[in-house]
Formats: structure tokens, C-alpha cells, sequence
């Protein structure tokens, strides 16, 4: 008897040729090695530890990489990553020079869609199975969606479409692990999800239709009797009428379910859609007793499990965030805290257990809580929409449309700002200063350590109007932070240090390397605190004082703070050398924070060498 391995497994073509008996063995040992893996490495658990099966499933079933998947959200893909020919690669996951955590096309072939956000793949899957009919190509293309995804209209947008597209072979496969398996997910509901996706059933349905045509009434009888009994079995009513065929619930860690509904579909084509039931964390009973306590976990010992030891010494920005927002909810009653989907990532617990009324998670719904914010000012309250800088990019349109252009009083806390570290370039929050700082109306500070942060939370909550405040993932600096509510002058910078012929205008939290590094060439340290409205009086007064300008931020240079420093000193007829340091006109990839700063000679040293060779050259 041969013993199967997980190291047998070097592609989907290895996967497929195991008999079905091999299929338990496989995915318990795939399950460990899941486990074993973040543990080391860090990275999603819960997500992943729940999708072995249909990874397993889906694999064995279609003739991958000719058949197209698409995941969604990305971060439940990792056996997807490990059958696919990179259990080797797994020991560097998320880590600079290794791959990434998420799907990613120039990774492999069998990475068809880059997916790190969310509810991107059934348009994107549409998208294939169009440009496939047109070039005669038969293949199936399976977007697998979960984890919140369908809280988002971009779902529900590529849904409509698909029912009006001819032709076209779509799976939509809705990874359901929001809810416990309930009873009518069993034996019952596995030979219904069977028979309703088999030959059977739908030629049942068509001969029934053709003979029942001709006696109109016993037809609509018939009809009504169908959508009666399928809405008692399954929740299909929705997608049946967008065009898909429903099939389920089905349990998503039950092989003996998976496969034979998976098959059938596969000969069926068209439009279908399989809804599964997993459990996050499944397997490891510490992640299903916690499944956000291991959501995304660093490193730990999977034996013993994660340690919530003593906090760190210096709160993380989002902590000073949450606190802020809970000090001046109970200071002020019209604040009303919103998140897409990202309670525990923005810092957002203790509001909602203090301040129910209050608190609002719309789901992953960017485009919705930004004109649901507006609506909320609209009404002289005072909303704070709590979201990742990356994430925000999704309710641009209404950022500008909603909320800028009617001039509310909406304050946006941003956070993941700058570089982000193991999530790469997905996740990092580069561009916010770029795509905001050309929108009328709009307030943007770039705090430089803890207590700015939260002074600078005052003062753009204080302002009457739309305003940002941008704060990176990690620990400050220590500072000590004061338990004031009052805020600063919309606009002013501060002097941190006092120089000659340099100035260096830092905006955000680079500033203790720009300190650091001002002191071999005696430059003057400015934090800038705002980059819009800048403190032009300011600007205009250092340069009569100095010769060479440096502007440091940790966002993309194109369009960013420096590039509104020398539009301010075009404005005013000021002709000065310039140095911008900031991103580079590139994607940069998943490592650690303060590794890839100093790559890209953003730490003390780099900042040094930079303002050096300026001077220098100048």
C-alpha cells in the first residue's frame, strides 16, 4: 500500500492522478503543513485552514491551469499556492525575496488574477469566459468568493451582467464561513445539491417545461411548485433570477459532497452557482474557537498557541486612534464612527461596546461608507470614517462627488499609510496624498509621531469640513500623548530644529530620521504637519533663509507633499534647489517596514547621504 505525501504533490497533474480514497489522507496532512507554515512565518490562518477542501476539490475536479480560478479575497489561497508547485516557497511567505500572500500573476501560471482586496472575481472571471467564447476556447472559469466579498456592489454588478452575456461558462463558488453548519447542510441536503446539479434535474426540467407548455395553467403550477421547494432547500431565489443556477448550501469540508456536485457542474457549463459552508480556523481548534484572534496572526507555537502577553511600551497608531475616538465620542454626541468591514483593523472594539448607536460596519463597502458618511453630515452630525488608505482608493468617486464637492464635515482617518510591510504592495497606502491633495476643499495632515496623531485628529474634526489624517501600520515612538481635545491652527508647520542652508520639510512620520540625519549638514528640520492647506507663510520666510530644500514623506513622490512645496514656491516666484525623497515611481513588493526604508533611503543614513550629494551637486 503506498503512502500518500504532500510532497508527491508538485502540481494540480500530480493532485489529479491520486484516487479518491488518497483525497482524506492529503488534505489532513495539507491542513498541518498550513498551520505549521504561518506559524513560522506569520500570515492569514483562520481563512486558509478553511478552504483545504475546496481547494483540494476544485484542483482534482478541473483540468487547471486550462481552467481558470480566480480567489477572492486572495488571502484564503495559500493550499491553492501549495498544490500549485510552492510548498518549498512557503517558508518565505510574505518576506522580502519571497512570494507573496496573495495571488499574484507574475508568480504563476496558475495565479490567473491578482486578488488581495476584495469582490473582484466574478467580474474578472466574466471577463475570461467572454474573451474565451470569442476565441472558441471551452474552459471553465470558477471565481471563488467569500469572506464578506459579496457585501460589496462590484459583485452584485458582475452578477447582473453575467445573466445578459451569452455563451459563457462561469462557477460562481461562494465560500460561506459567516455561519456554522447547520442541519439542513447534511445527508438530506447533499442528495438534493447532487440532484438539482445533475444531467438529471435540469433535463428533467427542460422535457417537463416542453410537455406542460401546451396546458398553460398545470406550466404555472409546476413553476411555482419548483421555486417553492427549491426556496425550501436553498436561499436560491436571488441568483436564479440574475440567471445562475443555485446549488446548496453544501458542506465545504465534506469531500463525498464536494467532488460529485463539483463534476456535475463541470459537464453542465453555462451559469452556475455553489454556495459552500466552511468553518475559518477549521481543524485547529484554538483558530475555531478564534478565528479573528488568528485571522492574521505573527509568529507563534502552534502547540501552545498565540500568547497575549503585556502590551508593547509604545501603543500602535491605530491604538492611539481608538482611544481618540472614544474620547471625543463621550465629548461630543454627533461623532459617529465607520468602517468597511475593518473593526478590529481600524481600532474600532471598544467604540462599538461603549458606543453601539453609534458604530457602523457596512461590510466591505467603501463606495457606501463614504456617501453613507455624507448622508450622516447632511444632518449636522459628525461622522469619522475609520479606513485603510488602500481601501479608500474604492470610494474615491464618492469622496470627491458626495462628500468634497457639497463641502460635509466628514473626517477620514487613515490608516495604513505609507509602506505596510508583509502585505505588500496590495495594501500599501502610497497614493493617498497624491489623489487627495488635487481634490477642492479637502484638509490632509500628516501627523509625525503618537500625540500628533491624536492632536491632529482634534484639529481636523474640529475643522468644518472634509479632512484627513494619515498614520502608518506599527508602534510610535513613545512619545508622551496628551489627553487634550483641543487642536492645532488648520495649516500651521512647526520648526523641530534650527539649521542654515538646508531645510528639510518632513511630512509625516519620518521626521526622527530626518532629524537624525540634519545634524551632519546643520539643516533646519521642518514637520510640516499638513500638506493641504500648506503653511506657505512659512515656506516663503525659510526660503529667504536657506538655498536648498529636501522634502521627505513616506509616500509616492509623483504628485505627493513635495510636489506641492515647489508648485507653492512656483506660485510665489521662489527659485530654490530641490530634493524630493519619497516612493519611487514603482510597485514595491511585501518585506519588512523599516528593511525596505532603508532600501529605499528613507532611514537616517539614506536621508543623510541623499541631503549630502544634494549639497554637494548644487
Amino acid at each position: 500500500m503506498t503512502t500518500v505525501s504532500l510532497e508527491q504533490i508538485q502540481s494540480p497533474k500530480d493532485l489529479r492522478a491520486l484516487s479518491r480514497g488518497d483525497l482524506d489522507t492529503l488534505t489532513a496532512e495539507l491542513r498541518q503543513f498550513i498551520l505549521h507554515s504561518v506559524s513560522r512565518t506569520g500570515g492569514h490562518l483562520s481563512s486558509n485552514l478553511g478552504t483545504v477542501e475546496l481547494t483540494v476539490a476544485l484542483h482534482y475536479v478541473f483540468n487547471t491551469p486550462h481552467d481558470r480560478i480566480v480567489w477572492d479575497v486572495g488571502h484564503q489561497s495559500y493550499a491553492h499556492k501549495i498544490l500549485t508547485g510552492r510548498r518549498d516557497q512557503m517558508s518565505g511567505l510574505r518576506q522580502a525575496g519571497g512570494i507573496s500572500g496573495f495571488p499574484k500573476r507574475s508568480e504563476s501560471e496558475y495565479d490567473d488574477f491578482g486578488t488581495a482586496h476584495s469582490s473582484t472575481s466574478i467580474s474578472a472571471v466574466l471577463g475570461m469566459a467572454v474573451a474565451s467564447r470569442n476565441q472558441g476556447i471551452s474552459r471553465q472559469h470558477i471565481a471563488v468568493i467569500g469572506d464578506g466579498s459579496m457585501t460589496a456592489g462590484m459583485a452584485f454588478e458582475a452578477l447582473n451582467n453575467a445573466g445578459v452575456t451569452p455563451g459563457v461558462n462561469v462557477l460562481v463558488v461562494l465560500n460561506d464561513n459567516d455561519m456554522s453548519i447547520s442541519p439542513p447542510v447534511g445527508a438530506l441536503n447533499r442528495y438534493f445539491a447532487r440532484l438539482m446539479s445533475g444531467r438529471f434535474y435540469a433535463a428533467a426540467k427542460h422535457v417537463g417545461k416542453a410537455v406542460l407548455q401546451h396546458v398553460p395553467p398545470v406550466l404555472e403550477l409546476a413553476r411555482r411548485f419548483e421555486g417553492h421547494a427549491k426556496s425550501v432547500l436553498a436561499p436560491a431565489t436571488l441568483f436564479e433570477e440574475l440567471g445562475f443556477n443555485y446549488i446548496g448550501p453544501i458542506d465545504g469540508h465534506d469531500l463525498d459532497s464536494l467532488l460529485p456536485t463539483l463534476e456535475n457542474l463541470q459537464e453542465r457549463g453555462g451559469l452556475q452557482f455553489l454556495h459552500v459552508v466552511t468553518r475559518k480556523g477549521q481543524g485547529y481548534k484554538l483558530a475555531e474557537a478564534d478565528p479573528v484572534l488568528y485571522h492574521g496572526p505573527g509568529k507563534f507555537d502552534p502547540d501552545v498557541g498565540i500568547r497575549q502577553g503585556k502590551a508593547a511600551s509604545s501603543p500602535t497608531y491605530t491604538q492611539v486612534f481608538g482611544k481618540w475616538l472614544c474620547d471625543m465620542a463621550a465629548h461630543d454626541k454627533r461623532l459617529y464612527g465607520i468602517t468597511p468591514a475593518m473593526r478590529e483593523g481600524s481600532g474600532l472594539v471598544e467604540f462599538e461596546a461603549r458606543f453601539p448607536e453609534r458604530y457602523f460596519d457596512v461590510g466591505i463597502a467603501e463606495q457606501h461608507a463614504v456617501t453613507f458618511a455624507a448622508g450622516i453630515a447632511c444632518e449636522k452630525q459628525k461622522p469619522v470614517v475609520a479606513i485603510y488608505s488602500t481601501f479608500l482608493q474604492r470610494g474615491y468617486d464618492q469622496l470627491v462627488h458626495d462628500v468634497a464637492l457639497q463641502d460635509l464635515d466628514v473626517t477620514f482617518a487613515l490608516d495604513r499609510a505609507g509602506l505596510v510591510g508583509a502585505d505588500g504592495a496590495t495594501h500599501a497606502g502610497n497614493y493617498d496624498i497624491a489623489f487627495l491633495r488635487c481634490v477642492p476643499n479637502m484638509v490632509i495632515a500628516t501627523p509625525s509621531d503618537e500625540n500628533e496623531t491624536r492632536l491632529l485628529l482634534n484639529s481636523c474634526y474640529l475643522h468644518e469640513g472634509p479632512a484627513s489624517v494619515r498614520y502608518p501600520r506599527g508602534t510610535g515612538t513613545g512619545v508622551e500623548i496628551s489627553e487634550s481635545l483641543e487642536g492645532v491652527e488648520i495649516g500651521k508647520a512647526v520648526v523641530r530644529r534650527q539649521g542654515s542652508k538646508v531645510a528639510i520639510l518632513v511630512f509625516g512620520t519620518l521626521l526622527p530620521a530626518a532629524l537624525k540625519a540634519a545634524e551632519h549638514s546643520n539643516a533646519t528640520v521642518v514637520d510640516m504637519r499638513f500638506v493641504k492647506p500648506l503653511d506657505e507663510e512659512l515656506l516663503v520666510k525659510l526660503a529667504a533663509e536657506h538655498t536648498h530644500f529636501v522634502t521627505v514623506e513616506d509616500a509616492a513622490i509623483m504628485g505627493g507633499a513635495g510636489s506641492a512645496v515647489s508648485e507653492c514656491f512656483a506660485n510665489n516666484g521662489i527659485i530654490k534647489a530641490m530634493l524630493h525623497l519619497g516612493y519611487p515611481d514603482e510597485f514595491i513588493d511585501h518585506g519588512d517596514q523599516k528593511v525596505l526604508h532603508a532600501q529605499l533611503g528613507l532611514d537616517a543614513a539614506g536621508i543623510e547621504r541623499s541631503v549630502s550629494a544634494f549639497v554637494e551637486n548644487k
